[in-house]
């Protein structure tokens, strides 16, 4: 069953299927698609960058991006398309972060979990050198 979600391009209100944009703004991007794919398919033309194609066809770079990142523009085919690393900003061709930032954030998270570690090791040896006494009222003596 499909439930009602906003559209992360127009805002209205739409019945959300396997997509996060309303079947208008679909539309739209199919044919800004068409347009960027066109313009690419100019042989003169397949080693654009993104800024060029944006400024030639007139669709947001973010959109193109958004190509890039679905596949639906290969790199292999033209091969100048790149857009930023999430972290730092470096152009890439694929993915969302660059080899440096991957190893980088690799590292932070293995860093992480070796500290929580160490520290559920303290916790449960500290854990066990508290000693409990109780007093019993109820036994006589």
């Amino acid at each position: 069953m499909t439930e009602l979600a906003n559209c992360n391009s127009c805002g209205n209100v739409f019945a959300r299927g396997i997509r996060d944009i309303c079947p208008a703004c679909y539309k739209e991007e199919e044919i800004a698609f068409q347009k960027v794919y066109k313009y690419l398919s100019n042989k003169r033309k397949r080693e654009a960058t993104i800024d060029e194609i944006a400024r030639d066809t007139e669709v947001d770079k973010e959109l193109i991006m958004k190509f890039l990142k679905q596949n639906r523009l290969r790199n292999s085919n033209f091969p100048k398309l790149s857009y930023p690393c999430e972290m730092c900003g470096i152009a890439i061709i694929e993915g969302k972060l660059c080899v440096t930032c991957s190893v980088s954030l690799h590292k932070q998270l293995h860093q992480h979990e070796e500290e929580e570690k160490k520290r559920t090791e303290r916790m449960t040896q500290e854990e066990r050198q508290q000693v409990y006494y109780t007093i019993n009222k109820d036994k006589k003596r």
